[in-house]
């Protein structure tokens, strides 16, 4: 129970702390993946529209997103392990609701309550880590942390899909409870407490505007890009830019800001954060449409779509061990910028996707891209949180996260757009002679529904086709057109949206590899640093101006001169023989003739005692014995010192 402030050394269950924030971010991690397989079994139970299931996702992405700065400079201010703590009851409360829902409002409340939650459990896990672990364990510490989220990638789609073959989607919310229930009870007993030491005020307006900045620009940008710019879109995104605007005014002029905008100014943190941004940004589309051609084109199950995700999982861990061995040595830069390049060639690589793609062709590209988050995620995320002060830490986790989740939902409402609308225009031809037409020219009501949702995604006219066989079997050929027919324009929009994520990527690759400099001290890895901070600070002695060192030799001559050459005292200045000294020398030179003799000096030098020796105490912990030793070393250096200070030979 001893705060980590108050600690002497490192914390000794380090390491088993370390699993339980590694759980907490699963579970977070897993409630947005799991949707990628439970999506569809939702959407029929509970006859979702386009615009519900889209409210479905976003319920939890936006307040997560627009929720996480504030999060973490409150558990700065108040307790880390306490908002950890309350954000994953709220969020056993929240899944426990969805699993229980049957209203397709009921679900939307239940993900906005786990979004919030989420908002308050993402950055806890990372400042605990940083404040928990020290700067020679950090590096690993976060990039275990960050392998993490690569296999949460593959976990949820698995779990959910295991547990949809013999339940129904409410039991994908379930999930997460019994992982939360676990990680609750090892924050109490595992987490050591943590928070910031002078944490100041919480700028709470700064927070209020930093909410509403976020939450109506992702909220725009998801609803324009998928339901088309109206009048809604248009003003949520003129709100959230003067929102922008304001927060960025206000955080220039508050004391104690929320996010001191002024940081950005650093290379440094600009670039790792631009990298997390658009590497996920990328990341997230390309996994969003990889799973649905998997189950959709392929035909593959829930639990089979699961297992083939996992070589994703699989190359984030390889990629996260070439990491730490390779940013000590070829600094962040080389690492982070590789990173992104690999993430580019991934997503070039499926430009070669057509309708007779089969999972062989998905293999380097889920394999390119794992290795890819592996490389560049743990660098950045050291790079952002190296850059904050132990008072700042949840500052610092809330923007990498709120960085992370942006550039998430970003991928999948930009890129998912790009594919929708591609889609559309490759179908809409072989849609004209869609079945069910009255004599007037107009569609029946069934028919109708089956037209706009085969037009509306790859997923929907699958499901059409086999409503169609399954109801009129003289329309079965029309069926198996219909699903060739999709799955071929999903391929083409595949390779149009594969063509936007490359440019966006490698565009994103040349500015990071620009800021991120080749080799600083505040981006270095943790692993490359010392075991030990300095206790005391070098300061290099200022150097002396000539003019003082010329002054200084004057009165070194003028002093070294015998005694008989010393005027009377009613001597007339003018009289004298010396060497013409400046007014600020004459005075110096003045007021060192009056003082005692050298041999008055040298009594009072006699009865000053000797400094004891201190005596040798051996460390009793490996890890505190250069922070004992160059203590001690450093008191009685000064103690030296003080006793033989230079003002004692100015006389001479």
């Amino acid at each position: 129970m001893t705060p980590v402030q108050e600690m002497h050394k490192p914390y000794a269950r380090r390491w088993s702390a370390l699993v339980v924030l590694c759980l907490s971010l699963l579970i977070v991690v897993m409630a947005n993946t799991s949707l990628l397989v439970a999506a569809p079994s939702m959407t029929m139970d509970l006859g979702l529209t386009s615009s519900d299931l889209q409210w479905v996702i976003d319920g939890y992405t936006v307040p997560y997103a627009s929720l996480m700065l504030l999060c973490g400079v409150i558990g700065d201010r108040y307790s880390r392990r306490g908002a950890l703590i309350i954000g994953l009851i709220i969020f056993v409360a929240g899944s426990v609701a969805g699993a229980l829902t049957d209203a397709t409002l009921g679900v939307i409340l239940a993900r906005i309550v786990m979004g919030v939650a989420a908002a308050i459990v993402m950055p806890a896990t990372l400042s605990l880590l940083v404040a928990t672990f020290p700067k020679r364990e950090r590096a690993t510490a976060v990039t275990v942390w960050a392998a993490t989220s690569g296999l949460a990638i593959a976990a949820g789609p698995l779990l959910a899909g295991w547990l949809l073959e013999s339940f129904t989607w409410s039991s994908t919310f379930l999930i997460n409870v019994p992982i939360a229930l676990a990680a609750i009870a090892g924050a109490v007993v595992l987490v050591p407490p943590s928070r910031a030491v002078d944490a100041g005020a919480i700028d709470w307006i700064g927070g209020l505007l930093s909410v509403l900045a976020v939450s109506t620009v992702v909220y725009s940008i998801i609803e324009g890009m998928h339901f088309g710019w109206t009048v809604g879109p248009l003003y949520f995104g003129l709100v959230g830019l003067l929102s922008v605007l304001g927060f960025v005014g206000w955080e220039l002029r508050h004391p104690n800001p929320l996010l001191d905008v002024r940081m950005f100014s650093s290379r440094v943190l600009g670039g790792a954060t631009l990298a997390v941004l658009v590497f996920f940004l990328v990341t997230f589309g390309a996994i969003y449409l990889v799973a649905q051609y998997l189950q959709f084109a392929l035909g593959y199950g829930p639990v089979s779509t699961g297992v083939h995700l996992l070589p994703l999982a699989g190359a984030v861990f390889v990629g996260s061990g070439i990491t730490m061995w390779l940013t000590p040595k070829m600094g962040p830069r080389v690492t982070v910028t590789a990173g992104m390049i690999v993430g580019t060639l991934s997503v070039v690589s499926l430009v070669g996707i057509d309708s007779a793609a089969t999972y062989v062709d998905f293999l380097p590209v889920l394999t390119l891209l794992g290795l890819a988050i592996g490389l560049s995620v743990s660098p950045c995320t050291d790079a952002i949180m190296g850059e904050f002060p132990d008072d700042k830490l949840g500052v610092g986790g809330g923007l990498n996260d709120t960085a992370l989740e942006l550039g998430g939902s970003l991928g999948i409402a930009v890129l998912g757009s790009v594919l929708a609308a591609s889609y559309r225009q490759g179908i809409e031809g072989f849609l004209q002679t869609f079945p069910g037409k009255q004599p007037n020219g107009q569609y029946t009501g069934q028919a109708a529904e089956g037209l706009a949702a085969s037009q509306d995604s790859l997923a929907g006219a699958v499901i059409v086709s086999d409503i169609i066989r399954a109801q009129n079997a003289f329309l079965s050929g029309f069926a198996d057109n219909l699903e060739a027919n999709a799955v071929s324009a999903f391929g083409s929009a595949v390779v149009h949206t594969s063509v936007v994520a490359a440019v966006v990527f490698g565009t994103g690759t040349v500015i990071v590899a620009f800021l991120i400099p080749a080799k600083n001290k505040a981006l270095a890895s943790s692993s490359e640093m010392i075991a030990f901070e300095p206790i005391v600070p070098f300061i290099a002695p200022p150097a002396a101006r000539a003019e003082a060192v010329r002054e200084v030799a004057e009165l070194e001559q003028l002093l070294e001169r015998p005694s008989a050459a010393k005027p009377e005292p009613g001597t007339p200045r003018a009289s004298r023989k010396v060497k013409p000294l400046n007014a600020a020398a004459s005075a110096l030179v003045d007021a060192e003739l009056e003082r005692p003799s050298i041999y008055q000096l040298a009594l009072e030098l006699g009865e000053l005692p000797v400094a004891p020796t201190p005596p040798d105490v051996e460390p009793t912990e490996p890890l505190q014995t250069f922070y004992q030793r160059a203590s001690r070393q450093h008191a009685t250096c000064t103690e030296m010192n003080e006793r033989s200070s230079p003002i004692w030979a100015m006389p001479l």
